[in-house]
């Protein structure tokens, strides 16, 4: 029997995972500048949580959501998103008695059960960044800011940013009477799914991806033409907190995202050569997802990326990230005589902060030698008989091709002298 990966999950080797590693590094320093603070939710939750949240007619709850009931009999669901989990953590843990807004971002697994395509997976890997206790625009601002900040760093400049109002409850209900006076006299013509949220959920009409449905909304009032003063006025300074910030937006009066629990600001970033499925990430402000869960009234912003889309999108614009991934020292031991006296060096090398490796399988020289080049090591550690007799090892730097011979004891600290020349070579460089 061949036992694979489920469908919708896979593998990330080794020579993929440095790619990750970098990424996840760029967003933990990004948060740090902006004083956002990591918090680790449980993978599984009670299935409540999401239900309530997201709500009962979304695609993902109806749908996607991997929900098994435990040996207690309760109802769990492997985390869909984000956002309600990190909500569920500030109640629980009384965040909001302390001083607010809460700076919070997460990284990990998320799982949905939906249709694998390109950068899209069945479980797959999220960053998201919330902020909790601040009703103003500018902090609606400053999640988009962070989140451009970061695809910046990563060399991606050909995004798209979309941004829209939805309302509050009062005047988006109003729009949502609108939309069905609207398409009253379409609903034989809209797709299956459109047709099942006129009544449940009208919103969600508007960023439906069939041909036939876009036609029918190209003519559909503008939800900004009912927007109550106040997020009229919330959405019109966000506009120009976005323009102080010099960062470029679309306005997309049909962008609505996907979950209930959006109020106001929503926002997506988009790449359009990833297809039908574009954005890369999003998000939006929930005020009113915290009472939802009995918590007192609290206003939210939020933004969500997915990891393997970026990287993605990374590929497909052919941008490489600059992680290093070569060997500082390959050590080369050609005698057992030589590996008493090399292993412990090796570990010496290693506690001075430096990556070193050395072959195990016993090859020649010459093998030795091609295997140091196939990793890009930067210097080769060469312990011979004739080294042995001598009392000192060769050091071969790679790059140019010259040696050195160096007592035993003094290798490691001639390897720090070879560092710190290089780290001055390079603050020389800058300076000039």
């Amino acid at each position: 029997m061949d036992i694979t990966a489920p469908r919708g999950t896979n593998d990330i080797m080794p020579y993929e995972v440095r790619k990750w590693q970098y990424l996840e590094e760029q967003i933990r320093s990004i948060c740090r500048r902006y004083d956002y603070k990591e918090i680790r939710t449980p993978i599984f939750e009670e299935t409540v949580l999401f239900q309530r949240g997201i709500g009962d007619i979304t695609d993902i709850v109806e749908k996607e959501m991997y929900t098994f009931i435990d040996r207690a009999e309760r109802s769990m669901t492997l985390r869909p998103e984000g956002t309600a989990p990190v909500v569920r953590s500030y109640l629980e843990h009384k965040m909001y008695g302390g001083p607010q807004p809460i700076k919070l971002y997460y990284m990990g697994p998320m799982f949905r059960y939906e249709r694998p395509q390109a950068g899209r997976y069945r479980q797959f890997h999220q960053f998201g960044a919330e902020v909790i206790g601040a009703c103003v625009p500018e902090v609606d601002a400053e999640v988009i800011d962070l989140a451009m900040h970061l695809y910046y760093s990563l060399g991606l400049d050909e995004l798209e940013l979309q941004i829209n109002s939805i309302g509050c409850p009062l005047c988006r209900g109003k729009y949502r009477e609108v939309l069905r006076a609207a398409l009253a006299g379409h609903r034989e013509s809209l797709c299956s799914n459109c047709a099942r949220r006129y009544e449940r959920n009208p919103l969600r009409m508007l960023d439906c991806k069939e041909k036939r449905c876009k036609e029918i909304m190209t003519d559909i009032p503008s939800i900004h033409e009912y927007l109550c003063d106040e997020c009229a006025d919330h959405f019109q300074r966000l506009q120009g907190y976005l323009n102080a910030l010099s960062i470029s937006y679309v306005i997309n009066p049909k962008l609505v995202r996907g979950f209930d629990y959006y109020a106001k600001t929503v926002f997506e970033v988009i790449y359009r050569g990833l297809g039908a499925q574009d954005a890369i990430g999003g998000g939006g402000r929930y005020d009113g997802l915290i009472e939802t869960y009995g918590g007192p009234s609290t206003p939210a912003v939020g933004f969500a990326a997915g990891i393997e889309r970026i990287l993605l999108t990374l590929e497909r614009l052919g941008k490489e990230l600059p992680f290093q991934s070569q060997l500082d020292v390959y050590m080369i031991i050609l005698n057992e005589a030589g590996k008493k006296l090399g292993l412990p060096l090796l570990k010496d090398i290693r506690g001075r902060g430096f990556k070193a490796d050395i072959d195990y399988m016993g090859r020649s020289l010459k093998s030795q030698m091609k295997a140091a080049n196939r990793r890009g090591a930067r210097f080769v550690v060469i312990i011979g008989e004739d080294e042995l007799s001598k009392g000192k090892a060769i050091i071969r730097n790679m790059k140019v091709g010259t040696e050195e011979e160096v007592p035993f004891d003094e290798v490691v600290e001639r390897f720090i002298e070879i560092r710190l020349e290089t780290d001055q070579g390079v603050l020389m460089c800058r300076r000039r």
